[in-house]
This record gives structure tokens, C-alpha cells and sequence, in this order.
């Protein structure tokens, strides 16, 4: 075999450098070596993302020209698509179904999704956990949050029935239909716990609510949020006598997720974001255009409101050290997540629970880190900020979207891309070259390639892969360039993270007879 071509890395692969959400010398990490069941050691679970802030030198990337079908095999290997049932020829659902598709820069990919059916109430559930730190945070909560928000939209008299039927050891009726892809992994070990936190959790409403009584869908997915983020600390604390158990909550605990979660019943679309996952409305005008309408603010320093809110909640004393560099105490871009309990507990608690952990807690200098000017914990929370619309005919989806697609497209071109994709309605826009200097020859290939891409009827079947193919290989121009899309995803993965996030998308698409 001939050895690989060497690429130059060029302007276009440079653009858009993503930031790592923490420092890299500040949380635990995933990288040391973890306990399987059985005390088995593997490989590491996840590297330490590297923040680079100048680059002096271009390197010379060496990689693969991947062909268009090792390209595909690679955008479609996570893709998952579900439809939602008809009933005597009509779709009774507000919702029409989703696809959704993942594409990993971090080894192994630390962004998580989930989608679920209420099955005792109403409604559809779509979530995209965008982890840092580690995968086991957003592992945790792609397993376990629904089924809070489930249980605080139950009535008080279900609620009873439910705990009647556990009292009673009888099986109890799902309270979710889960719509998962083959890789979508569920760590079994870890169910009993899961669910002895969640049954206190529904005793505890019953206590708090009475017959009759219908909850709220905004305080049930603000209560959900909040006491998830509450169990995740309390199990750490507290502990496991299982080895492998007790390890994992501490690793689910010092790692951290945000969380961006839409409810759809009906015409109600609630969504609950905590941290800088991004929902986006496709709103089809009466010309057939789209355009974006944003239903989340980012949780991050560019939000005036949240840098206001942070320093509000801490002394004048601090008011220079609580954000330093557009980061949380200097280390964290995200202001609210799950997990993350460095920035959460006390500097006493945290010696407590490392000093009791594994011993693999002890063999790694990063758990002793404590954040630097920490005098008023807890900095960082994991309430969400709910929004409401009433969904109306010309909103035809909804994309909910990890930090990593919005990084590399604007909203106005993810709907348009989506728009265009769902519709086959291709806008004819003047074609924009920016500021570079185009030959008519390039002009001509750029209109030749466009015409070939409208008449060609799209070789992808998911408008998630679709629009990933796009924010992974669109070029300076706008359009899809396979050569610059086969080198982002042949890089060697210690350098993939340098040039972009992982990405994880879903699409929803809405009923308009509904």
C-alpha cells in the first residue's frame, strides 16, 4: 500500500474552530481506566478535548480521500427515523414523526439523544444531551430524564395506581414508548438504582399533589430537571457497595451535560434547555420560504441575561472572577448543566466523597482540582428556562441541535436546508461568493454543481443526515464540497475534535391538518 497524500491544511479547514466546553485540566475525566461488571479493565471511555487558542503553525494533515459511498456509510451509520402511526387513514398526531442522527468527533462520541412516547399522558418527547467531561453524564440523563418529566405529568390517581401496583409487586403499565436507535445504549446495571431514585420521586408527588388535580407542563418540566440534577448529586454522595456502581455514579456526577428537551402535545410546544443546545422553528412563509424562529436562548457568555444572573447570585467580591475568558470561574462555557458537581458542592464535600471513593478516583490528580476562586458554590445550576408556542399550520419542523451544528451553520441555513430537503422546493438565491476573487470557469462549476444537486433528487433519505452533510462539508460558497466533506471525516480522531464537535440532530416534523 502506498502511504496516504499529504493535505495541506487549508483556509477552508481551518474555519469555524470550535472551543472545548471545560479546560482541559479541570474535570475527571474519562481517560483513566474504568471497571466493567466483573472488575474487567477496557480502554478509555473518552479523551480530554484540547483548547487551542492561537495556531502559529499549519500542520500537515494526513488523511484519505474517502469515496461518496464510504462517505455516506459513515454520515448514515446512526441515522434513525420513526413515523408515527396513522388511524383510519388520518394521523391523529400533532407530530408526524422525527429522524435524527449523530456523527462523533470525541472518541467515544459524548452527545446522547433520546425520543419517547407518553404513553399515560399525552405527547411526544425529543431531548439532545450535549456531554462534556466524559459521555457518562449525558448517558445518564438519555436513560433517566424522561421519565421524570413522564411521572410529573402524571395525575395524583396514577401516580397511586403506579405505586399501588409496585406495594403489590404486580407489573406496571409502561409509561413510555421508547424510539431508539440500535446504538442507543441503556446500562443495565445501573436500572434498580435508577428506579428506586425515581419511585421516591413519585411518592414524594403524591404526597404533594391531590385528586383531580391536573399538572403543569412548565413546573413539571422545570421539577423534573431540577430533581434529576438533585439524584445525580445525592447518589454520588451516598454511594454504592456494588464496586462498578459506585464508580459510575461518581463518574456521572464530576462529568456534566446540558440538556435541551421539547414536549409536543397537540398544538402545545413547551421546550426546556439548560445549557447551549440550541431548538430551532422551520416556519414555511406564504412564498415557500423558510425561515428560523429560535424557541431556546443559549446558556452561555454571549447571553447578557445569564452573565447578569450569575453574577447576581454572588458577592461584588466576585463579580471579576465568576466569569473570566466567556467561561464559568475561567474553565466551563456552559452556565447551566447537569452533573458537574466541582462547580456545585462544597470544597469539604468533595474531599469527602473522593477520599470514600475507588480507588481510581484516588489515582488521578484532576478529581483534587478545585476551581479557582471558589467562595460561594454553587455556581452553576441545572433549572431550565421553559418556553411555550402554539404550534400553527406554516410550522412545519422543528431541529433541536447539540452545540456542534450551530457552530457551523447559521439557523436561517439549517432551516433552509431542511426546508428544501422535506419540501424538494430548491429557492433559486442569487449564488453568493463572498469576497473571493472567482474566475468565470469557477463560477461555471459552481452553477453546473448546482444544477446537478437540484436535478439529481438527494441521495440521503434523512433530513438529520442531510443537514449533517452539509454542516460537516459545506465550503465557502454554501454548497456541499466532497472533498473538503471526505477529509473533515477521514481525520485521525485525536485530530477531529480540533475541527469541529460532535454533532447530534433531530427533526421533528409537525401535522399541518393538526
Amino acid at each position: 500500500c502506498s502511504p496516504p497524500p499529504a493535505l495541506p491544511m487549508t483556509s477552508q479547514l481551518l474555519r469555524a474552530l470550535p472551543r472545548s466546553k471545560v479546560l482541559a485540566s479541570t474535570l475527571l475525566p474519562c481517560k483513566q481506566q474504568q471497571l466493567q461488571p466483573g472488575g474487567t479493565p477496557h480502554q478509555p471511555a473518552s479523551r480530554w478535548p484540547l483548547c487551542f487558542k492561537s495556531y502559529s503553525t499549519a500542520p500537515v494533515l494526513h488523511s484519505y480521500i474517502l469515496t461518496p459511498p464510504q462517505v455516506n456509510s459513515i454520515l448514515k451509520a446512526n441515522e434513525y427515523g420513526f413515523k408515527v402511526p396513522e388511524f383510519d387513514g388520518k394521523n391523529l398526531s400533532s407530530v408526524m414523526g422525527f429522524e435524527s442522527n449523530q456523527l462523533p468527533a470525541n472518541a467515544p462520541i459524548e452527545d446522547r439523544r433520546s425520543a419517547a412516547t407518553c404513553l399515560q399522558t399525552r405527547g411526544m418527547l425529543l431531548g439532545v444531551f450535549d456531554g462534556h467531561a466524559g459521555c457518562a453524564c449525558a448517558q445518564a440523563l438519555s436513560e433517566r430524564l424522561f421519565y421524570y418529566i413522564a411521572v410529573s405529568l402524571l395525575p395524583h390517581n396514577t401516580l397511586c395506581e403506579l405505586e399501588a401496583a409496585v406495594e403489590a409487586g404486580r407489573a406496571l403499565s409502561p409509561i413510555l414508548q421508547w424510539h431508539k436507535h440500535p446504538n442507543d445504549y441503556f446500562s443495565r446495571e445501573a436500572q434498580n438504582l435508577y428506579f428506586n431514585s425515581l419511585r421516591t420521586y413519585w411518592q414524594e408527588l403524591i404526597d404533594l399533589t391531590s385528586p383531580g388535580e391536573v399538572p403543569d407542563t412548565r413546573e413539571a418540566l422545570l421539577n423534573a430537571f431540577k430533581r434529576l440534577d438533585s439524584d445525580l448529586s445525592l447518589e454520588a454522595q451516598v454511594g454504592d457497595p456494588n464496586a462498578f456502581l459506585h464508580y459510575w455514579v461518581l463518574r456521572v456526577a464530576f462529568s456534566g451535560a446540558t440538556a435541551c428537551v421539547a414536549h409536543v402535545d397537540g398544538s402545545d410546544l413547551f421546550i426546556a434547555n439548560a445549557g447551549d443546545a440550541r431548538a430551532v422553528l422551520g416556519v414555511q412563509e406564504e412564498d415557500g420560504s423558510f425561515t428560523a424562529h429560535t424557541l431556546s436562548n443559549d446558556h452561555n457568555a454571549q447571553n447578557e441575561d445569564e452573565v447578569a444572573r450569575i453574577r447576581g447570585e454572588h458577592p461584588p467580591s466576585e463579580k471579576k472572577t465568576v466569569i473570566r475568558q466567556e467561561r464559568l470561574l475561567g474553565l466551563l462555557m456552559p452556565f447551566r448543566a447537569f452533573g458537574d458537581v466541582k462547580f456545585k458542592w462544597s470544597i469539604e464535600l468533595q474531599k469527602r466523597v473522593l477520599e470514600s471513593g475507588p480507588d481510581q478516583l484516588h489515582e488521578n490528580e484532576h478529581t483534587k482540582f478545585i476551581p479557582p476562586n471558589y467562595h460561594t458554590p454553587p455556581y452553576l445550576t441545572a433549572e431550565p428556562e421553559v418556553t411555550h408556542h402554539q404550534v400553527r399550520p406554516q410550522d412545519r419542523f422543528l431541529v433541536i441541535g447539540s452545540d456542534g451544528l450551530w457552530e457551523t451553520l447559521h439557523r436561517q441555513e439549517v432551516v433552509r436546508i431542511v426546508g428544501e430537503f422535506l419540501t424538494g422546493v430548491h429557492q433559486r438565491q442569487p449564488l453568493k461568493v463572498g469576497g473571493y476573487r472567482v474566475t468565470l470557469g469557477q463560477m461555471q462549476g459552481l452553477l453546473e454543481e448546482r444544477k446537478a444537486r437540484a436535478s439529481s433528487s438527494f441521495e440521503d433519505q434523512n433530513s438529520a443526515t442531510h443537514l449533517m452533510r452539509h454542516a460537516v462539508g459545506n465550503n465557502e460558497f454554501g454548497t456541499v464540497d466532497h472533498e473538503r466533506l471526505s477529509k473533515m471525516l477521514s481525520l485521525p480522531e485525536e485530530l477531529a475534535r480540533m475541527y469541529r464537535d460532535d454533532i447530534t440532530i433531530i427533526i421533528a416534523q409537525f401535522n399541518p391538518h393538526v
